[in-house]
C-alpha cells in the first residue's frame, strides 16, 4: 500500500507540474548534449528558462523565455563571443533560426527545404556553436513568452508592443542577462531575421547608449526597410530584380537568360531597373508613351510577365499580383517569403493568391520540432502554448528610425560591423531592397569597408536549403573573425 501511494503522490505531483498554463517567474533547466558534425564529436550545455521584464519600480511585467547553449571545456569565454539572436514577425518565435539555422539541432527536412515525415530534428553539423555561445529570445508573447497579467486592462500593451518600446524593453534585459552569466568581457553579436532586423538595429543603438555595451557586430537575415525610406518610383523599381530572380527560378525566360548564371542575369536587371526604368518611372505620366512600351517589353524579357499587364498597371505590378500571375497559366501561385514554393488556388483567376504556401510548408514541420525539442530534449514541461505567432496587434511603427540608429551606433563604435544576408527569392523583404538598404545606411561611404552583403539561392528563410545551410553559417564564421577586435584599439585614426 505504502508503495502504492507512493507511486500515486508522485504520478500526481508529476500531473500537477504539467497542468500550469503560466510560467514560473525567473526558473531555468540545465541539460547537458553531445553534437556529432560528422567528422568531430563535442558536449554542449543547454541552459532554457525565464527571466523577468521590471518596470521603473522593479515589477515583473513581463517573463521572456530563453534557450542559451555554451559549449563545453571553455577554460575562459572573455575571448568567446556571445551571439544574441531575435526572430521577427512582430510576434515570430525565435524557433526558426533555433531550430533550423544556426543552434546545434536542425530540422528533419528535405534538401530544398520542404517538411518530410516522421516529424523531428537532428544535429546540426553547421551550427556556430563551435565558435561562439548563443542565446535565443523569444519577446513578450512569443514562444513561452509572456505579459504578467497575460490578458485584461492592467496589461500595459504601449510598454511592449512598438518599434521603440520593443527595443528599450529588451536592452534593458538584455543588460541583465549579460551581468548574470557574466558575459560583459566577451565580443558581442546580435543576429535578428526579418522583423527581426529592425529589432537588433535598434538595439545596437540602445545597447551602447542606454546601457553601454559595445558590441562588434551585427546581421541582419532577410532585413526590412529600417525605416530608411524608399517610396514611389524607388520602390517600384526595386521590385524588378526580385521578379525576375523568381521567373529564373521556375524557367519561365528565353533561353538567353535562363541559360545565365543567376548572379550575372541579376546584375543585369539590376542595372536596368536603376538606369533606366527608376528615371522613367520618376517623370510618371509625363514619360512618353514609347518609353514605358519599350520597358514593359524589356520587363516581360526578364520576368515572364506579359508587357501589356506591365503598361495595365502603369508598369507598377504589385507583390501579390505577380504571386498569382507568374504561373497562372501553369495552374499554381508562387510563395510570398520564399517563391520557390507552389500553391494551388481555387480560381486561376484573380489579383492574390489564397493563401501563403511556403509558410504553411513550414509551419508543418516546425510546429512539431520545437515542441518536442523543448519537451523532450531540454525537458522544459509546461502546458503553456508555445506561440509560433503571438498577439502583438496592434504594432506601433511610428518613428521607425533603427537604420539611422544603427549607423550611429557603428560611427560611434570603430569596433561594429554590419553584415546583410539574403535569399534571392525572398519576395517579402527582397534582396534588392537589402542591398538598397546597405547602400544608404552610411550615405557618406565613409564605413562600407563594414558592411558587407551575401546572397543565397533560396528565399526568406534561406538556411532551409541544405546547401545554403552551411554556406551561410560559413559566412558568420567569416564575419565573426573579421569583426574580431585582435587587440587593436577601437578608434579612428588620420594613419593608413
Amino acid at each position: 500500500m505504502k508503495k502504492l501511494f507512493f507511486a500515486l503522490a508522485i504520478g500526481l505531483s508529476t500531473s500537477l507540474l504539467w497542468a500550469q498554463r503560466t510560467l514560473a517567474e525567473d526558473t531555468k533547466v540545465i541539460t547537458n548534449h553531445t553534437l556529432n558534425t560528422g567528422s568531430s564529436q563535442w558536449a554542449y550545455t543547454a541552459e532554457t528558462g525565464t527571466q523577468p521584464v521590471w518596470d521603473s519600480q522593479g515589477k515583473s511585467i513581463a517573463n521572456l523565455h530563453y534557450t542559451y547553449y555554451t559549449r563545453d571545456g571553455i577554460k575562459d569565454r572573455k575571448n568567446r563571443p556571445l551571439v544574441i539572436s531575435f526572430n521577427g514577425g512582430p510576434g515570430s518565435a525565435s524557433v526558426w533560426m533555433h531550430l533550423a539555422y544556426t543552434g546545434p539541432r536542425v530540422l528533419n527536412i528535405d534538401d530544398e527545404g520542404y517538411p518530410v515525415q516522421p516529424y523531428g530534428f537532428s544535429h546540426n553539423p553547421h551550427t556556430i556553436l563551435d565558435i561562439a555561445d548563443i542565446v535565443y529570445v523569444n519577446p513578450v508573447n512569443t514562444g513561452y513568452s509572456r505579459t504578467i497579467p497575460e490578458d485584461g486592462p492592467e496589461v500595459d500593451r504601449k510598454k511592449f508592443f512598438g518599434v521603440n518600446a520593443d527595443i528599450a524593453y529588451l536592452a534593458e534585459w538584455l543588460n541583465t542577462f549579460v551581468q548574470r552569466h557574466q558575459r560583459w568581457e566577451s565580443p558581442k553579436y546580435l543576429i535578428g531575421e526579418s522583423y527581426g532586423t529592425t529589432r537588433v538595429s535598434g538595439l545596437a543603438y540602445a545597447l551602447q547608449n542606454n546601457q553601454w555595451m559595445y558590441l562588434n557586430g551585427v546581421i541582419l537575415v532577410s532585413p526590412t526597410e529600417l525605416g530608411i525610406e524608399r517610396e514611389g518610383p524607388v520602390e517600384v523599381a526595386n521590385r524588378i530584380p526580385y521578379f525576375a530572380a523568381a521567373a529564373w527560378y521556375h524557367k519561365q525566360l528565353d533561353a538567353k537568360y535562363q541559360s545565365m548564371k543567376l548572379t550575372d542575369f541579376l546584375d543585369e536587371v539590376e542595372s536596368f531597373s536603376i538606369n533606366q526604368l527608376l528615371p522613367v518611372l520618376v517623370r510618371g505620366g509625363f514619360a512618353s508613351v514609347e518609353e514605358k512600351s519599350a520597358l514593359a517589353d524589356k520587363m516581360h524579357q526578364y520576368t515572364a510577365v506579359d508587357a501589356q499587364v506591365y503598361l495595365q498597371h502603369n508598369l507598377e505590378v504589385p507583390f501579390p499580383y505577380f504571386w498569382k500571375e507568374l504561373l497562372r497559366e501553369e495552374g499554381y501561385t508562387v510563395g510570398r517569403l520564399d517563391s520557390r514554393y507552389l500553391g494551388l488556388d481555387k480560381k486561376e483567376a484573380g489579383d492574390a493568391p489564397d493563401y501563403a504556401a511556403e509558410l504553411t510548408s513550414w509551419l508543418h514541420s516546425f510546429t512539431p520540432a520545437i515542441n518536442a525539442y523543448m519537451h523532450q530534449e531540454l525537458n522544459w514541461k509546461t502546458d503553456v502554448k508555445y506561440n509560433m505567432f503571438g498577439p502583438v496587434n496592434p504594432w506601433d511603427r511610428s518613428n521607425d528610425q533603427t537604420g539611422a540608429q544603427l549607423r550611429q551606433a557603428m560611427a560611434q563604435n570603430p569596433y561594429l560591423h554590419v553584415m546583410f544576408q539574403s535569399g534571392y527569392f525572398d519576395g517579402a523583404t527582397t534582396y534588392f531592397n537589402a542591398k538598397y538598404s546597405m547602400w544608404q545606411l552610411d550615405p557618406s561611404g565613409k564605413m562600407k569597408e563594414r558592411i558587407s552583403f551575401k546572397g543565397y539561392e533560396s528565399g526568406h528563410m534561406m538556411y532551409l536549403r541544405r546547401v545554403d545551410l552551411k554556406s551561410a553559417n560559413d559566412d558568420i564564421r567569416a564575419f565573426i573573425k573579421a569583426s574580431s577586435s585582435q587587440g587593436r584599439p577601437a578608434k579612428y585614426s588620420l594613419m593608413p
